[in-house]
């Protein structure tokens, strides 16, 4: 519903672009599967899971992303190397969509690369995340084996507020000696996108969502967000849900479009089983910015928009 005076920036990742003016690219959508927790996975150390139910799930989000337009990503979470690197051959095979390489462990994510690389899939990869948490020897190892996009998260555990998220990109906080973003470009990640670094109701959800507006104002890079978590964290509503479970999925589709509306190009929506219900909401999201955009301001929505494809 806005324009930048700075200029923003569209990637193109594994043949899904992603950035620029709200309005301009629709939102790419990234479902997460294999995560803790995950029904499907028969045993996250080894990797084992249902093939038939995972193919399923991810084949659905492909087919959504087409009939509204929105890219989809697949998240990938893995405990372990050997489930990381049976994951990726198995999504990689099943669909052409961008991947998002996820772990706990720095080694696991690290390991998913070295797979990416040699089998010719790097150009898919975003590495999820380059954080506060980051070592030298997370450093080392992705200088040696740089990914061509990282997620770059805003987290700042002593500060939720919008300067504290700066501080963690452009300085540097606790023993970082240098901020994320600078850092990212030390390694030679040449497409960085800013992870709002969403927090619980009451302990910074609020920055959270208005620094996606901040982080492209100021930076002009591509912003992402994982805000279901917002939801999914908020006591009350935990409640609430034991007395109206449709509370809760309403409150987990709609935190999406909230983000959306502040200008966050990427949206992290959680479990992929969630496509169906979430990709409409977004196209709907997409649309209204596209005819402000169109109207307002000149800027034509792309050939694959929802705003061309749904209306």
């Amino acid at each position: 519903m806005f324009v930048f005076e700075k200029e923003q920036y569209i990637y193109n990742i594994g043949g899904a672009k992603i950035g620029g003016t709200p309005g301009e690219r629709a939102t790419a959508l990234a479902g997460t599967i294999f995560y803790d927790g995950h029904k499907l996975v028969e045993n996250h150390s080894e990797g084992i899971f249902d093939k038939k139910t995972a193919k399923a799930l991810i084949v659905r989000q492909d087919e959504m992303s087409d009939i509204t337009g929105n890219p989809s990503i697949i998240h990938v979470f893995a405990s372990s190397e050997k489930a990381m690197l049976r994951y990726l051959d198995f999504v990689s095979e099943i669909s052409q969509a961008p991947i998002i390489i996820d772990s706990n462990d720095a080694d696991v994510r690290i390991a998913g690369l070295v797979y990416a690389e040699e089998s010719g899939l790097l150009d898919r990869m975003i590495y999820n995340s380059l954080n506060i948490s980051i070592t030298n020897q997370e450093i080392e190892k992705l200088t040696e084996q740089p990914p061509d996009s990282a997620i770059i998260l805003a987290f700042n555990p002593q500060d939720p507020s919008v300067a504290g998220r700066r501080a963690v990109l452009e300085n540097g906080v606790l023993e970082l000696k240098q901020g994320l973003i600078s850092i990212a470009s030390d390694i030679g990640i040449t497409k960085p996108i800013i992870d709002t670094a969403s927090t619980s109701m009451g302990a910074g959800a609020g920055p959270s969502v208005a620094f996606a507006f901040v982080a492209k104002t100021l930076y002009g890079l591509p912003t992402g967000s994982g805000i279901h978590n917002v939801p999914s964290s908020w006591p009350w509503l935990k409640k609430f849900k034991k007395i109206n479970k449709d509370a809760f999925k309403t409150c987990d589709v709609a935190s999406n479009a909230i983000a959306q509306m502040l200008g966050v190009d990427l949206l992290l929506y959680g479990p992929i089983k969630s496509a169906e219900r979430v990709f409409p909401v977004a196209a709907m999201s997409d649309i209204l910015s596209a005819e402000t955009a169109k109207y307002e301001f000149g800027i034509e929505p792309s050939d694959d928009h929802p705003y061309r494809k749904l209306l």
